[in-house]
């Protein structure tokens, strides 16, 4: 394992930032993953240093295999995640939104810039993300259709689901739009926690990205057997909103099977404690997403559901 300072930037009142690396194996630059950029990411950043030592007693055993070259990066933003801040402590921007960056424009495009310019020419980039709304997810490769998209890839991670995505102008910033642009194959990886650890999800994830790396022979380890994937269009999925403010209560987990007319959740009043709205289930269905904060507004999406039959290719139930 070779450990590499990525991006360095000096501060004139602070230690430099530095985005660190950490190299397995030589030769092919077979894979790139990506952890944490924003200051929450904490689940990403667990599940990038458990990737990394996963990586490191494999090249112990001498199972990483010749002419394949592996990196990691836990972190992209140490500042905001020193002091909490999901965005750039500064001025708010997201790294994540800045890419394909610009070594002449503001911080978060100089920092894009300097990481992009590392993260080019991998065949596979892997991103550990975060959803915009707090909240659970299923486990799932999510990946944005840009021409360059393989699904028959994204299906050997071997999580429940691969949700595909078409991208909007806004989309155009981010990492895994625009490794694609520039021929990595790019795939998001989600578990179900941002701000907390959650080890069974994070660990999921992991095997998942080992048992990639031994389909595509960058290394010999046979490790868990994984899911016959469900491919979905992200536009299938069924967003259920609140109609009224209050305390959450959520009465379903995800990856729950629901039926149409069940009481998934209910909203509270924060004060008088009765129900002022009950949350139903609007289609037999799974539970792909669940709101995770315990306060809630009006109009509000807190849960996305998986219509059960209608959009799914292959089943869950079937392992690999």
């Amino acid at each position: 394992m070779e450990r590499t300072v990525i991006y360095e930037l000096e501060s004139m009142y602070r230690d430099s930032f530095r985005v660190t690396g950490f190299r397995f194996g030589s030769g092919e630059k077979t894979m790139c993953v990506v952890g944490s950029m924003r200051g929450n990411e904490v689940q990403q950043l667990y599940c990038c240093s458990q990737l990394v030592d996963r990586l490191k007693t494999l090249e112990a055993r001498g199972l990483i295999n010749e002419g394949h070259s592996i990196t990691v990066i836990p972190c992209v933003n140490p500042y905001s995640m020193n002091i909490g801040k999901r965005f750039w402590p500064t001025d708010n921007s997201d790294i994540n939104r800045m890419f394909p960056g610009y070594d002449l424009g503001e911080t978060t495009q100089r920092i894009a810039d300097g990481l992009f310019k590392e993260l080019i020419g991998y065949r596979y980039g892997v991103q550990f993300a975060s959803y915009h709304a707090p909240g659970q997810f299923t486990p799932h490769v999510r990946m944005m259709r840009t021409g360059f998209e393989s699904v028959e890839d994204a299906k050997v991670f071997a999580l429940p689901y691969v949700v595909l995505v078409d991208p909007v102008p806004f989309d155009s910033g981010v990492l895994n739009y625009n490794w694609q642009i520039w021929e990595t194959k790019a795939f998001s990886l989600y578990t179900q926690e941002t701000s907390r650890i959650d080890r069974a999800s994070a660990l999921r994830v992991v095997d998942s990205v080992t048992r990639f790396l031994n389909r595509i022979g960058a290394i010999s380890y046979d490790g868990k057997a994984g899911y016959i994937p469900d491919v979905i269009e992200e536009s299938h999925l069924v967003s259920v909103q609140t109609r009224e403010a209050g305390i959450f209560e959520p009465l379903v987990e995800v990856e729950a099977q629901v039926n149409a007319g069940d009481v998934i959740a209910r909203v509270i009043d924060p004060y008088e404690g009765s129900v002022r709205q009950e949350i139903i289930a609007e289609c037999d269905s799974v539970v792909f997403f669940r709101h995770s904060d315990p306060l809630v507004y009006a109009d509000t999406v807190v849960f996305r559901l998986i219509p059960i039959g209608e959009f799914k290719i292959g089943s869950t139930e079937n392992r690999f």
